[in-house]
């Protein structure tokens, strides 16, 4: 071990000032951002929103960290616009933001996501190892600067592929919140839609779209095999390898499917590039998994009016322009599963939630609870003789919006009319979860 890396103080920090602010009494800003050093020339870029609650200060409410997929994927842009900030991407206020039940500290990780940026392309993260050491300067600088959260509830929410980062950062926070390296309240991880367990997925893909009518049996038994293959390869520990194998069996689904939606089996989109088109398959990978969370809008929002607002982005950085090398790097450690990791944080007695959107087929429910099914967790088959409890998103509302099913420190809630992006799909029933994960409601 060596000295630890430099690191950059909180001092970028701009607060939102602007007309029509209404500052709380405590004349704490609504927003802050900024960057923080995380290595030698590693940047990683942060915003954080205090809770919007008209009877509750933002002390009485916890506070959220949101990850992103991708990896490569913004939070700060994505996961913010599209999903759980204030406003969506036309700039209007979201009648489901998550900040009526929490502060959101949005950040954009790995380093070379969004904003955040490396100075050395040797710099890109390579594993989750890295990924979690990145981020936990960064909370040991966040809360050893932003003191007021230091007692609040913290709880790490994700999506995608920033499931599989939460596990490995929630369980390092965990223990340095125990050896006292880092102040703060950690309450417990949200894994949404996850990839925690890869081959769990892929193998359940081809079972699934065969139960929702979308294919045949011959469709059915070529997603079949090129499971086997990649399952072949995991189990020799050919980790490049099975991701490549992941991105065919992808084309493959797509060839059988008319070109199914992989976050959302009832919507259809037509992808920018043809599963027959010849090229770089990491670059075909990127563009259906995280340039599709990058679009033209998004993206010019993000390096206009945001990069106007917020001051601080460097004239080099373009907002998503290093997100390709981000995915590229950690192909690798992508087919990677963390099960033991969730195993290790329930045997911590750290909170652990999961949930999943119905509609999702790139992480569908049937692979999550193929994983679940694989917990060394002594109190597993207690947690699977509960039974679930249906949930509404109102007390007037007949519809079932969601099951749910919680045992000791484990919970699950399966999200009815949802894709891979549950709180752009199902608003309310996202925000409703976050209050009982929160404990704010039961």
């Amino acid at each position: 071990m060596g000295p630890p890396p430099p690191v950059l103080p909180l001092l970028l920090v701009l607060p939102l000032l602007a007309a029509g602010v209404v500052l709380r009494q405590s004349q704490e800003p609504k927003e802050l951002w900024g960057y923080v050093q995380v290595r030698s020339k590693a940047h990683m870029f942060w915003w954080l929103y205090y809770a919007d609650n008209p009877t509750k200060d933002f002390t009485e409410l916890p506070l959220i960290l949101w990850l992103q997929g991708g990896p490569g994927a913004s939070g700060c842009g994505f996961g913010n616009f599209e999903e759980i900030g204030p406003l969506d991407k036309e700039m209007k206020r979201r009648n489901t933001t998550w900040l009526q039940a929490a502060s959101i500290l949005f950040v954009d990780n790995p380093v070379g996501t969004g904003f955040s940026y490396v100075d050395d392309c040797s710099l890109f993260a390579k594993n989750l190892t890295t990924v979690v050491s990145d981020m936990m300067v960064f909370l040991g600088e966040f809360f050893t600067h932003r003191t007021e959260f230091q007692t609040i509830p913290f709880y790490i929410f994700s999506e995608s592929y920033g499931g599989k980062m939460a596990a490995g950062i929630a369980l390092e926070l965990h223990e340095a919140v125990q050896k006292g390296t880092i102040k703060c309240n950690f309450m417990g991880a949200a894994l949404g839609d996850s990839w925690i367990s890869p081959l769990d997925s892929v193998l359940s893909w081809g079972p699934y779209l065969y139960s929702t009518s979308l294919l045949d049996d011959k469709g059915l038994a070529e997603v079949t095999g090129v499971a086997k293959e990649i399952m072949d390869a995991i189990n020799k520990n050919q980790y490049g390898l099975a991701t490549e194998l992941w991105g065919k069996a992808e084309d493959i689904i797509e060839e059988n499917t008319d070109n199914v939606n992989f976050y959302n089996i009832m919507t259809k989109e037509v992808p920018e590039v043809k599963s027959n088109e010849q090229g770089n398959l990491h670059l075909r990978l990127y563009q259906r998994h995280v340039r599709n969370m990058h679009k033209d809008s998004l993206n010019e929002l993000m390096n206009g009016p945001i990069r106007k607002k917020l001051k601080i982005i460097p004239d080099c950085v373009k907002w998503g322009g290093q997100s390709i090398e981000v995915f590229q790097n950690m192909a690798e450690d992508f087919m990677k599963p963390v099960i033991d990791i969730v195993d290790q944080l329930l045997a911590a007695n750290v909170n652990v939630t999961v949930y999943n959107g119905q509609l999702d087929l790139i992480v569908d429910t049937m692979g999550q609870e193929a994983w679940i099914r694989k917990l060394k967790w002594p109190n597993l088959n207690q947690f699977s003789q509960q039974r679930w409890k249906a949930l509404y998103v109102s007390p007037e509302s007949t519809e079932t919006a969601a099951f749910h099913k919680a045992y000791e420190n484990f919970a699950f809630f399966w999200i009815l009319k949802a894709g891979h992006m549950v709180p752009s799909d199902q608003g309310e029933m996202a925000l409703k979860m976050v209050r009982m994960v929160t404990q704010q409601q039961q």
